[in-house]
């Protein structure tokens, strides 16, 4: 406590000024103290902050998976069965470079039906999160796992969702957005 006359710091329990002798009282409280609280807080918690920007990146991320793999099956299945449809493929002349092994052009299927998998499953844990659907974190959980494999765009993606819906008071916090929407 301070003397209010003169400034000089007074102990506790004492009711005069040792310096002035002016008698020392408690504060009064400040004004703001009959103001309610604000009605919302100040700050919003780790997953609703978050949400929409994770639902736009993994649906972005779909989209960027999906032209990707296709992009890469065509020239995949070109340069392993040594053409784009016909025996001329090297502008009008025959590939003459190193032959890759024969089973190398059955794996293109393979490709096809892991790209369209991996895209699907981003676009869908995009929806998910998008839409509060109370299976959106649990997909988009599982689609971050196998996104941290792609380097890296799928890493950052992926340790981002990770972050934000992996601990447990954010699984109870979805579950509170989801049941709001």
């Amino acid at each position: 406590m301070v003397c209010q006359a003169c400034g000089t710091p007074v102990g506790k329990g004492v009711h005069f000024c040792p310096k002035g002798g002016a008698q020392v009282t408690l504060a009064p409280p400040p004004m703001y103290a009959a103001y309610p609280p604000p009605p919302m807080p100040m700050y919003l918690p780790r997953v609703q902050r978050n949400l929409q920007t994770l639902g736009i990146l993994w649906c972005v991320l779909g989209v960027y998976r999906l032209v990707r793999g296709l992009i890469g099956m065509i020239f995949f299945r070109a340069f392993t069965t040594h053409n784009f449809g016909n025996d001329a493929w090297m502008f009008g002349g025959r590939f003459h470079g190193a032959l890759p092994p024969m089973w190398m052009a059955g794996l293109w299927p393979l490709i096809a039906v892991a790209t369209i998998f991996t895209a699907a499953l981003a676009l869908v844990a995009g929806y998910g999160l998008l839409n509060r659907a109370p299976w959106g974190r649990t997909v988009a959980i599982i689609a971050a796992i196998f996104a941290l494999i792609k380097f890296p765009i799928g890493t950052a993606v992926g340790i981002y969702t990770l972050w934000v819906l992996a601990p447990g008071a954010s699984g109870l916090e979805y579950d509170a957005i989801a049941d709001r929407s």
